[in-house]
């Protein structure tokens, strides 16, 4: 799982690299509140209102991480281009194709049901296929010096991909 946690890279890229057909399924694209521990990331107060996205990247047809993306309204202003017409493509290619955008570094931690993201991932999967912690990473991407969060959480699945 270290190498996936790790590597600084496009996860798009890594994972479109491993399979035959890559996919990204949107589950919600909306504006919506971010969580506490995003806030100070992005720069706003605990409940503030941002463009969260929220998708599975598949491996020939099967779940292998759980994104979500959590954009203030400034940075979806600023990169209108880049979100406005995103729709199931993956972010992650745009942001590395991108040579404006620059990222942070990579934080890495174990989630369990009291994290959001891992009571999403199990929403969008069935609860009883995932185990009770998954590893996950995010980092904050800058576009015009305005900041976009991009949480990563690994399902089961991902291990089962080519080293």
């Amino acid at each position: 799982m270290d190498g996936w946690l790790r590597d600084p890279g496009s996860l798009t890229a890594r994972i479109r690299a491993r399979c035959d057909v890559f996919a990204v399924r949107v589950l919600r694209q909306r504006l919506d509140r971010v969580l506490a521990d995003e806030a100070p990331l992005l720069g706003l107060a605990a409940g503030d209102w941002a463009w969260v996205r929220e998708v599975l990247l598949l491996a020939d047809g099967v779940p292998v991480v759980y994104a979500r993306s959590v954009m203030p309204r400034a940075t979806v202003r600023a990169g209108s281009r880049l979100f406005a017409t995103i729709g199931s493509r993956p972010l992650g290619a745009a942001l590395f194709a991108n040579p404006r955008v620059v990222r942070g570094r990579l934080a890495c931690a174990r989630l369990d049901a009291r994290d959001a993201r891992h009571r999403a991932a199990a929403a969008a999967l069935s609860p009883d296929s995932l185990p009770r912690e998954l590893w996950g990473r995010r980092s904050v991407f800058r576009l015009h010096g305005r900041r976009l969060l991009v949480s990563e959480i690994f399902l089961p699945a991902i291990l089962d991909l080519p080293a």
